[in-house]
């Protein structure tokens, strides 16, 4: 049996208002859904270290960095974030952005690696934005590469929402390729320019989604050759999401993310994981559908 490395941290919960869109405790909840699978029994579990405000400085203006620390971000920020600053948030945004570093590296190592956390995709240079503070997957790729531990990293972005964050933060990087495939007509309004940006119609069901995403993984491989693929695994594309607007079930979901696990087990490229976005009035059931990544990568790799 093979181990898989997850990563997560006891801190990553936030406090938030009752019926806020975000789910608070998504995080634990998860956790909690993973040890009622069994799966923690084939996982070595990880836990990253907070980052500094220098290592964040790669993709992040300072200035804003310290807002986030000291909780001095204005009501007019908030608003566009969509949490309330607290030192819980703070915390966790420091300890999440390396959480996805960590990750990273441990697939590097093992060849998958699973973040309970991450895919931060909205949140940019100076101001965060759509429940983003830190934007993790531009910060682990700089800092990848800054460090020579590979030199083309592919961000397979599949999250419902469009990744205009990442896009901005790495559009002059041509060492990583960012892929967005996501909702035509769903957040942001404005959307950015990724290397490459695959829109979905409303409605769109498991077949079709299911064409895409293959054509659409096998166009970025072969055309990039990355030596690492970090894999927004976002959940919120599922038919039951309340911010996502598509017809893909659980069946859907899964088989999306089995396909590219598997491509790129049987192409040799590492690939690590985050959960992304999700969203749902009911916790477990919430917790279910960010589990499907999990179960997809130890049945492609243990």
């Amino acid at each position: 049996m093979k181990f898989i490395n997850w990563v997560t941290h006891p801190s990553y919960d936030i406090p938030l208002p009752l019926k806020h869109r975000f789910t608070s405790s998504k995080f634990s909840d998860l956790f909690t859904k993973l040890q009622g699978l069994d799966l923690i029994n084939s996982a070595t579990l990880n836990s990253p270290s907070k980052a500094n405000e220098d290592e964040l400085s790669v993709g992040h203006c300072i200035n804003y960095i310290s807002r986030i620390k000291s909780g001095s971000i204005s009501k007019k920020e908030e608003r566009k974030l969509g949490l309330t600053w607290s030192p819980e948030l703070s915390n966790r945004s420091f300890l999440a952005v390396n959480g996805t570093l960590l990750t990273a590296k441990l697939a590097i190592e093992n060849g998958i690696a699973c973040h309970l956390a991450g895919g931060t995709h909205h949140a940019q240079y100076n101001f965060g934005s759509g429940f983003c503070v830190f934007n993790d997957l531009a910060y682990t790729s700089i800092h990848l590469l800054k460090r020579r531990m590979v030199k083309k990293i592919l961000i397979f972005d599949c999250d419902v929402h469009q990744g205009d964050g990442t896009a901005n933060i790495l559009a002059d990087n041509p060492n990583v390729f960012t892929c967005s495939i996501h909702s035509r007509k769903n957040f942001p309004v404005i959307k950015a320019n990724s290397d490459l940006d695959i829109e979905l119609e409303d409605e769109i069901g498991n077949k079709k989604y299911q064409d895409i995403i293959e054509h659409t993984i096998k166009r970025c491989v072969n055309f990039f050759q990355p030596d690492l693929v970090l894999y927004d695994a976002g959940i919120d594309v599922h038919v039951n999401d309340q911010l996502g607007r598509l017809n893909i079930n659980d069946e859907g979901c899964l088989s999306r993310d089995l396909f590219v696990l598997s491509y790129l087990k049987k192409h040799s490229i590492p690939v690590a994981t985050v959960i992304g976005g999700g969203y749902s009035k009911d916790r477990i059931e919430l917790a279910n559908r960010h589990s499907i990544i999990f179960r997809a990568a130890h049945e492609v790799y243990s």
